[in-house]
């Protein structure tokens, strides 16, 4: 936030730094520009990439438990084979066709249960061999992910490196420049600046329209922004508007003004003393 002004900006003084304020931001958009999306696409990277991590944890998650699954129903098929076995000696000491019988029925189920666990054994063979090429899969393109966010890293990194000392430096240049505008125009230029799509707060007046949005700038207004008495904004933008020789103090450009006016009367006598002389020739 900007401090007090040490001291009370007239009107020019404060467009003047508003001016240079908006030429130091725009200097600072100018490196981020530079930087592009390469911040938000590592981002994207570092976020795409722990999915995809936290993902293969639960594919392994999910790929253990079915291998534990599929040594348990191997296990059910020899304890089923041992009762089997167990059944069948039982049928040789038999007193009656009753035990016989039930434990034909004893021995059929167990059978049922057999070829019930194959049945589940194919099918988390199948789940696991799926789940280990997913697995291949998701890690082979993680590794791929992350190549290409070193490549990023170090891109970023290069061009960040190569900015960095001038970005500090406009940085604290702008904040310097704030601290002597008063907060309310700070705050003013903050907002305005925050919703113009390219940054601009503070927009010259050039060929009758705001540089900001283009549009046409009445030659009353026009008037008032160069004659620096008042801040103006942009009816159409809001933008701050100054004059495109906002950097020339106004005393300096009206004494330039009036010497290009002065030349201007010159050259207009010169041409008008001609006329009257070839007149007074013409006459004679």
């Amino acid at each position: 936030m900007a401090k007090k002004a040490n001291k009370e900006l007239n009107v020019e003084e404060k467009l003047q730094a508003l001016y240079n304020l908006q030429l130091v931001d725009s200097e600072i958009d100018k490196i981020e520009i530079l930087r592009g999306e390469l911040p938000l696409e590592v981002q994207d990277l570092e976020d795409e990439i722990a999915g995809l991590e936290t993902r293969i944890t639960k594919q392994q998650t999910a790929l253990e438990e079915l291998v534990a699954d599929l040594k348990g129903k191997h296990i059910e098929i020899e304890e089923a084979q041992m009762l089997i076995t167990k059944y069948e000696e039982q049928q040789n000491n038999v007193r009656n066709n009753r035990e016989f019988d039930a434990l034909s029925k004893e021995i059929e189920f167990q059978k049922l249960e057999i070829e019930l666990c194959e049945k589940r054994i194919r099918e988390f063979s199948s789940e696991i061999k799926n789940k280990e090429e997913s697995i291949a899969t998701s890690t082979t393109f993680i590794e791929d992910r992350k190549k290409d966010l070193e490549l990023k890293k170090v891109e970023l990194n290069e061009i960040t490196s190569e900015t960095q000392k001038e970005e500090a430096n406009l940085a604290a240049k702008s904040e310097k420049i704030m601290q002597s505008i008063e907060e309310r125009l700070v705050t003013a230029y903050k907002r305005i600046r925050g919703n113009a799509r390219n940054g601009l707060a503070v927009a010259t007046v050039e060929r009758d329209s705001c540089r900001g949005c283009f549009n046409k700038i009445p030659p009353q207004r026009q008037l008032d922004i160069r004659m620096r008495n008042k801040i103006t904004v942009c009816e159409y933008c809001g933008r701050i508007l100054v004059d495109k020789d906002i950097e020339t103090p106004l005393v300096v450009l009206e004494k330039q003004l009036a010497e290009e006016m002065a030349k201007k009367e010159e050259a207009k006598l010169k041409k008008t003393k001609r006329k009257t002389t070839r007149a007074k020739k013409a006459t004679k």
